[in-house]
């Protein structure tokens, strides 16, 4: 289920320069710092108040293909596939798997309800940031400060220069890279209605409450 952390690290791409001297470090820092401060508005931008949408597209080396529409607002989130989908409104997620016709229900916050997304937390200090300009788009890098073998490693990203809306994203995973492209974004005007999970249209799935756990 790459598709559930693609967004997380929305704003992440690649670039390292290799500077000499005292002038090219001052420089170095400068770059890293506006990088960080890019990063920050973007990540803001998708998983603020007035929430995000938008259409991806992942490939995973040729081996995993998948597409589908996602939906944040702060700690809620909305995404389908063909198969998948899930409803978390902050409190409760929803897990659907059209396939074996089943929804699983979970505490938001709980790792369980989706165990590969879990191994890929990211947390924004343990990066190091850098960004370039590319025509009239962003792009920008983050690479992890310490040697990992399972999460994410490097990722690169574009973003519009003009509004900073996503372009495409690389995330390197082990040895591995995956590749999300990103399209019909858009920023503010989600409402909370979107979260909510429609029970009727599941009434012959089996439901597996987790809540308790």
């Amino acid at each position: 289920m790459t598709c559930r952390l693609c967004v997380r690290v929305l704003i992440i791409s690649l670039f390292t320069l290799f500077p000499t001297g005292a002038t090219a470090a001052a420089q170095s820092a400068d770059n890293a710092q506006e990088a960080k401060q890019i990063f920050e508005k973007v990540y803001g931008m998708v998983f603020g108040n007035e929430g995000s949408a938008l259409s991806y597209a992942v490939n995973i080396i040729g081996i995993y293909k998948t597409q589908g529409s996602i939906i944040y607002k702060g700690k809620k989130l909305r995404y389908a596939e063909s198969r998948y989908a899930s409803w978390n409104d902050g409190k409760t997620a929803y897990m659907v798997d059209k396939k074996k016709k089943t929804v699983g229900i979970y505490r938001a916050d709980d790792d369980n309800k989706d165990n590969y997304l879990s191994k890929f937390k990211f947390n924004i200090n343990d990066y190091t940031y850098s960004w370039k300009r590319i025509n009239n788009m962003i792009e920008i890098t983050v690479k992890a400060k310490h040697s990992i073998f399972f999460g994410v490693r490097e990722a690169k990203g574009l973003i519009y220069e003009s509004n900073y809306y996503p372009v495409s994203l690389r995330i390197k995973v082990a040895f591995f890279w995956t590749t999300v492209k990103i399209s019909n974004f858009r920023a503010g005007g989600i409402s909370d209605q979107m979260f909510v999970f429609p029970k009727s249209e599941f009434s012959g799935y089996s439901f597996d409450n987790h809540l308790k756990d």
